[in-house]
């Protein structure tokens, strides 16, 4: 499943960064997570950077993005052979 940010979100700045998939950008008022490229950091770590780093939990599951491990893992080699290609 996807994450998203919730509206508690103070601007810190320590999610976009710790992404290993580029999926966190700042939105109109608040940072958001884009759930195409979301894994939860399957495929890079054991559990989701954002979440470990924010330091006012404010990232839940998305339940509009239902996904499993095995789809995660899927999206995560797509994203990761994306970005072969591109500096290739």
């Amino acid at each position: 499943m996807a994450l998203f940010i919730t509206d508690e979100c103070i601007n810190c700045d320590v999610c976009e960064p710790a992404c290993p998939n580029q999926a966190i950008t700042m939105g109109p008022e608040i940072y958001r997570i884009d759930p195409a490229r979301c894994t939860e950091c399957v495929g890079h770590f054991d559990e989701p950077q954002c979440r470990v780093f924010c330091p006012v939990d404010c990232i839940p599951n998305d339940p509009d993005h239902p996904e499993s491990r095995e789809t995660l893992m899927q999206k995560y080699l797509r994203l990761t052979r994306e970005t072969e290609v591109s500096h290739s």
